[in-house]
């Protein structure tokens, strides 16, 4: 697509171009801006009407807004601005320099100055970051043909319409209707004949993930925002949700990777800030395998006496931290999508307890046989070895199950106890039963 656009750029058919663009979806353009450069981008943003630039510069990248802002004149950037949803407005000011957000501010009317301060006051990655103020509130006193009145009137500047919530006197959320039940009962019956008082509510400063997990379990389209004393503050839409897994998702497969977590597009982040976020995390791996080097040294003279046993070392490391991360990464994901349970922590104990006796003992069993008739070594190292295979994969799937659930227990993201923490810990733990199970079968 950024192909078509690059040529009626080149070709300076612009008018061709501004037509192809009203027919087009604005997440599919916006999409394309990611293969424009600057100057490209720039001249096919100045292209699109109002409506169409503010829907197209929502589904923009952090780095596609600030070129577009670094470029456009004050008054068309309020223009976008003030065409954007709220929640949308709330997130792009987020990203922004905060001399630009006191540029925004100072142009905004005082109820507007009130409610982004009190929106980007909230804490990052909570409900009240999420969530929307264009939303359609109902009276229980009201006859669903008022209703209909209502939403007609003022929906065109609500985010979404298709669930509608029913408030007091003192903005306390009563109950929720929808508008299918308002097209197809009787215009006479009232609000609260046909509201639901049986709903979810978050609360402002819930966690994101915690919002998401709600989403996914009852199926939700929207969930409404409450303050402490239950008022009606905001709702969060399903299309912020999505943003949300996709954030979440992508974080914790950066911090199993052992990186710090970025919302950064791969290609568009510089060499030296991919390499920052992966520095630290590497250091301290490197840092903690100085105890392997050490245990390693430690029982220098048995390797010495026996150099068969050397050659088994990378074998048994590999499959301890394999068998780690197998069993790490199915519960931090299992953590992820609410189906284990801090209380839960005995249940996934004995359950990889099993899990690695049948493993362990059919690996172990394979590798007595490969050592004795393939290696050709002596019985007792052929022992040694398999019997430290055994214990190491039961150790390593035992750790690797119930680390994560320690780590959510002492408020720590579990997705740092996976493949390279994981290994370290069990790499260590491998050679000490190694060694000792040599000396106690060997003699040494």
């Amino acid at each position: 697509m950024h192909e078509r656009f690059l040529e009626l750029i080149e070709e300076k058919k612009l008018a061709l171009l501004k037509e192809e663009l009203k027919e087009m979806r604005a997440a599919d353009v916006a999409e394309a801006f990611d293969e424009l450069d600057k100057k490209n981008s720039i001249i096919l943003f100045r292209l699109l009407g109002k409506d169409e630039a503010a829907e197209i510069f929502s589904h923009l990248s952090t780095q596609q807004r600030m070129h577009i802002v670094d470029v456009m004149h004050e008054n068309q950037l309020n223009e976008i601005i003030d065409e954007l949803y709220f929640d949308d407005m709330i997130d792009f000011l987020e990203e922004m320099p905060a001399n630009f957000v006191k540029k925004v501010l100072t142009s905004a009317t005082e109820e507007e100055r009130k409610l982004i301060n009190q929106f980007l006051k909230y804490p990052e990655n909570s409900a009240g970051s999420l969530m929307t103020i264009e939303y359609v509130d109902l009276k229980k006193e009201m006859t669903v043909k008022e209703a209909l009145e209502h939403i007609k009137k003022t929906g065109p500047d609500k985010e979404t319409i298709y669930t509608c919530y029913v408030l007091n006197e003192k903005r306390k959320l009563e109950g929720l209707v929808s508008l299918r039940k308002l097209v197809l009962f009787d215009d006479n019956l009232l609000i609260s004949e046909v509201m639901n008082e049986d709903f979810i509510a978050t609360k402002t400063l819930d966690d994101q993930e915690e919002i998401a997990s709600i989403f996914k379990k009852y199926d939700l389209l929207t969930l409404p925002v409450v303050d402490k004393e239950d008022r009606l503050v905001g709702i969060i839409t399903i299309d912020d949700i999505m943003d949300v897994i996709d954030q979440e998702t992508t974080e914790d497969f950066q911090k199993m990777a052992a990186m710090e977590p970025s919302e950064e597009e791969y290609l568009h982040s510089r060499i030296f800030s991919l390499a920052r976020r992966r520095i630290p995390w590497l250091f301290i791996l490197m840092i903690t395998a100085m105890f392997t080097e050490g245990i390693i040294g430690r029982f220098e003279d048995i390797l010495t006496a026996v150099a068969v046993l050397a050659a088994s070392i990378p074998m048994l490391m590999d499959t301890a931290g394999n068998a780690g991360s197998q069993s790490s990464t199915l519960i931090i994901r299992g953590m992820a999508l609410g189906e284990i349970e801090l209380e839960d922590y005995l249940k996934v104990f004995w359950r990889e307890f099993r899990v690695s006796l049948v493993v362990g003992v059919s690996l172990g069993t394979i590798n007595f046989f490969r050592m004795l008739f393939i290696s050709q070594v002596g019985v007792a190292v052929a022992i040694t070895v398999s019997i430290t295979l055994v214990l190491t994969i039961i150790m390593a799937k035992v750790v690797g199950g119930t680390l994560p659930i320690a780590a959510k227990k002492m408020k720590l993201d579990p997705a740092i106890m996976a493949g390279p923490m994981i290994t370290t810990i069990v790499d260590a733990l491998a050679l000490i039963v190694y060694f000792s199970i040599a000396i106690a079968i060997i003699g040494l």
